[in-house]
């Protein structure tokens, strides 16, 4: 099955309803990081150029189908609209008569934006009157949200399958690059893993294992597989619950594919940072917060080899320096291979964006849990809908 994009689509004097991912952090009402706007920004423009009227709908935070009011569009839609240059007028509801009278009188060229989808019961249920109702604002649809793309819900699978339907910009950005490191990686093919949770990683460990040269591994992922293979971790972050989920890919990995920190920066405490230091061994009473300096080259000469690199994941407590040491050598040593190189998790790209290198990845996904469920192999409903809706 193709994917439909917006050259499938005639959206003159029509009026598109575009699903994007605005699920951006708020302090206090501003918006601390738009890089999800922005990122949706082309699609968008791409429309208004088109002739089309816009309708953007996006969830904010998890307000459980109710109405949050500190978690409405408001600030989101202020900020769209200088970002955009237009005005991006906010009606009170998602479907209700402020929706459907914006809807009626959307004209080419405007923007306006529903209320927060998730404000709706239906919205997560994949409620079939809910769906019905959005693509009842609307001509047609455009899906641009990838990082919610693996959820069935009736903003993102339901709705597509209604009215004449394709990928946004980004949507169709996000499918072929992960594809292409899914389907058919340039070898050699290194993996990067880290975080706190080995259980959101496994999958793509598994998928890797036998396809990837190396997959190097840090942050909690690496103490929770070290503790599995029997080595003293201190204090250090470690989930209990997956130990064996680790000790089982372990004993699987019979090439030594998965390449673990042998060094480390430890201190008693994350808030007594001054006090780290480089050690072997991980001492009982202390942690480590992050790979140490001889990891640290052993995995850049690995990834200087690469020509496909999947990086998702901080190698330590990214927040606190000098324990960003890694993630930024990481990010530095990735930046400068000259692979193909997919990234992805907030850490990572936060990492890539504040140190000024985020332009010299081939691609920096928007999605989490997204881009790992796609690298898995699994299917996403959000992708499916676009696919199946053509067919």
């Amino acid at each position: 099955m193709r994917l439909r994009t917006l050259n499938d689509l005639d959206v003159r004097g029509k009026r598109v309803l575009v699903r994007v991912d605005f699920n951006v952090p708020l302090d206090d009402g501003r918006i601390t990081d738009d890089w999800r706007i922005t990122a949706a920004c082309p699609t968008i423009r791409r429309l208004l150029e088109s002739g089309a009227g816009v309708l953007l709908v996006s969830h904010l935070g998890r307000p459980k189908g109710v109405i949050v009011p500190g978690l409405s569009l408001a600030p989101v839609a202020r900020h769209a609209s200088q970002l955009l240059g237009s005005q991006v007028e906010l009606v009170s509801d998602v479907v209700g008569p402020s929706a459907q009278s914006l809807a009626s009188r959307l004209k080419s060229g405007t923007i306006a934006m529903l209320e927060n989808v998730r404000f709706e019961p239906g919205e997560e249920k994949n409620d079939p009157e809910l769906a019905g109702r959005l693509a009842a604002l609307a001509d047609c649809y455009v899906n641009d949200a990838f990082g919610a793309a693996h959820r069935a819900h009736a903003s993102t699978e339901g709705v597509a399958r209604l009215i004449p339907s394709a990928a946004g910009l980004l949507m169709e950005r996000e499918v072929v690059a992960l594809g292409a490191v899914r389907d058919a990686p340039k070898p050699p093919v290194i993996v990067i893993m880290g975080g706190a949770k080995i259980s959101d990683k496994i999958g793509i460990i598994r998928q890797f294992m036998s396809r990837a040269d190396h997959v190097l591994v840090g942050g909690g992922i690496a103490n929770t597989m070290l503790k599995a293979r029997g080595d003293e971790v201190g204090t250090s972050l470690v989930e209990e619950s997956s130990i064996e989920l680790a000790r089982e890919l372990l004993d699987a990995d019979r090439g030594g594919t998965i390449i673990l920190p042998h060094d480390f920066l430890v201190a008693p405490s994350a808030d007594r940072a001054e006090q780290c230091r480089a050690m072997a061994r991980i001492p009982h009473d202390e942690s480590a917060f992050d790979i140490g300096p001889a990891t640290l080259d052993a995995f850049r000469e690995l990834i200087n080899q690469a020509h496909t690199i999947i990086w998702n994941g901080p190698m330590g407590l990214f927040e606190v320096p000098p324990f960003d040491r890694g993630t930024r050598s990481v990010a530095e040593a990735v930046a400068d291979s000259g692979a193909f190189s997919v990234v992805g998790g907030g850490d990572s790209v936060a990492a890539l964006r504040q140190m000024g290198l985020a332009e010299r990845i081939s691609h920096i996904s928007t999605g989490g849990g997204a881009s790992l469920e796609f690298l898995e192999g699994k299917s996403l409903p959000g992708v499916v809908a676009l696919k199946e809706a053509g067919e």
